[in-house]
């Protein structure tokens, strides 16, 4: 079952992928920013998988502190990781947009720099889980539900602080054919995060099933 739906998701992904860039390439330009303008397309889709990942984190966190089953804590595991990695990615391609728009890679406003802490706290998260030690899982998930607390803060920062990003009232206020490309980018990144998340969550499964099998060897003397 999780091989299946990890293939229709990538498979899915795949599709529109391929359709993607015909629809980017074709939306009209926006923003002054000509051709630069269409990163768009992947930044902000990107960002709102990051903030998917960091809520399945937190869930499954809140689901693990309460049950202590560790299936909840390999999705979390697997879910902390992805967040990490979408994170980098939004943070290269933002400073990528604000180098054409505002001629600068960095500016320190309340949606870049909560973004940036956001990733942080989740750096953090996926150290604990690899050199915390033995009950570091508890730690891991109260630090992934501090994380989840914190999306709100960053997707609203700019209604609550005047910043330079564009506001969150962009996306509603697109032209058709910007919406069409967005709202499409936006179910690919969410159909190909839905893979990632079930491949990872497996391999999060094998290691933990792996470790409980060494340590059984260790405590019986099969293994020195």
């Amino acid at each position: 079952m999780k091989l299946t739906w990890m293939v229709i998701c990538a498979a899915g992904a795949l599709v529109l992928f391929l359709v993607l860039p015909y629809l980017a390439a074709n939306a009209p330009l926006a923003y002054e920013l000509y051709v630069n303008q269409k990163i768009f397309y992947y930044h902000a889709p990107i960002a709102w998988v990051m903030f998917t990942s960091v809520f399945v984190c937190g869930i499954a966190s809140v689901g693990y502190l309460r049950s202590r089953k560790p299936g909840w804590d390999d999705t979390a595991a697997a879910a902390g990781d992805l967040v990490v990695v979408y994170g980098a990615i939004v943070l290269t391609t933002g400073p990528i947009w604000a180098k054409a728009a505002w001629g600068t890679w960095w500016v320190w406003d309340a949606r870049l720099t909560s973004s940036l802490l956001l990733w942080m706290i989740f750096v953090a998260y996926a150290l604990i889980r690899r050199y915390g030690g033995p009950g570091s899982e508890r730690l891991a998930a109260g630090l992934a539900i501090f994380g989840a607390a914190d999306v709100p803060l960053v997707y609203f920062a700019v209604n609550f602080w005047k910043t330079q990003h564009p506001t969150n009232s962009a996306v509603p206020t697109l032209q058709s054919g910007m919406r069409t490309a967005f709202w499409l980018s936006v179910l690919a990144m969410h159909l190909f995060y839905v893979a990632l998340l079930v491949a990872r969550r497996s391999v999060r499964e094998g290691e933990r099933r792996l470790q409980g099998v060494h340590d059984l060897a260790l405590d019986t003397g099969v293994l020195e």
